[in-house]
């Protein structure tokens, strides 16, 4: 068995999880040994639904499990969470974003990297059959190179968990996956209740609209001679399984999914969007090296 914790289980993430190692044999080799959430009543639902333990402080099961799943709301609370466990070695599960800060960013990447910890995680939206067939629809040349593109995903900006921070990962890693995850620059737009971005690539503009009060997903691709779009849809059945799948990959000794560089590129691009959005003005994804 290998023994895992659950770190921020304000979101579904823990509840999905969790129905899943209860209830699927695929991860029968995985043993919840404890929850923490800052916010209390949302552990004790896990623990009223699942008999899962209670953790009285986050750094309560260092030195005891296999692996670390962490999906608090807040992206602020991941690195905090994680930190106690670096030393130890063990796999880890961050939930977007995967922090609210670049610099924080970096340096828990190359503390990850130091004690040789394995992470994946970031958006569940990575894993969407409509998302990585635009990907590939970019990467084979379908109809021609790649001219412009449109996407569009929710916008939560609930300040309880970060604002703009909490829940634009989404759209920034369709984009990141479909045509690389480090455009030169964004500029924001924001009209009332939505805000539009362009990412700005060397060859072509992809335009992402945030909007609030709307659970749509759409991805497109317009190419040379030809043009292509569709609904996400969302699939939370697949995704989950997904995601934790690639977790017990780590556990069990797999390499990781992607680098360190690209595992947080986003939160470089939600940096830059964050500052447009301020300035008003075009601005530069800021250059990094973990």
């Amino acid at each position: 068995m290998k023994k895992i914790v659950i770190l921020g289980c304000e979101n579904s993430h823990a509840d999905k999880f969790l129905n899943l190692i209860k209830t699927n044999p695929d991860f029968a080799e995985l043993d919840v040994i404890g929850v923490y959430s800052e916010e209390i009543e949302e552990a004790e639902k896990l623990h009223g639904k699942y008999g899962v333990e209670l953790l009285p402080s986050y750094d309560a099961a260092v030195g005891q499990v296999d692996g670390v799943i962490i999906t608090a709301r807040h992206g602020a609370n991941h690195y905090k969470y994680a930190k106690p466990y670096i030393a130890s070695g063990v796999p880890m599960f961050i939930d977007k974003p995967i922090t609210a800060d670049p610099d924080e960013a970096v340096q828990f990447m190359r503390e990850l990297r130091e004690a040789g910890v394995r992470v994946t995680g970031g958006s569940s939206l990575h894993s969407s059959p409509e998302v990585l067939a635009i990907a590939e629809a970019h990467k084979s040349n379908k109809n021609g190179k790649t001219v412009g593109a449109a996407f569009r995903a929710p916008m939560d900006p609930d300040p309880a968990y970060g604002g703009f921070w909490f829940y634009s990962q989404h759209l920034v890693e369709m984009i990141g996956v479909c045509f690389g995850h480090y455009p030169r620059s964004v500029q924001a737009f924001t009209v009332g209740i939505q805000t539009t971005v362009i990412f700005r690539y060397a060859d072509f503009d992809a335009v992402g609209l945030f909007s609030q009060k709307s659970w749509q997903y759409y991805v497109s691709r317009f190419a040379e001679t030809g043009s292509e779009g569709i609904n996400v849809t969302t699939r939370g059945e697949t995704w989950f399984p997904l995601e934790l799948s690639a977790f017990c990959d780590l556990l069990n000794g797999k390499p990781m999914p992607m680098t360190y560089d690209d595992f947080i590129a986003p939160v470089f691009v939600i940096d830059a969007i964050i500052r447009s959005m301020e300035s008003g003005a075009e601005e530069l994804v800021r250059a990094f090296t973990v």
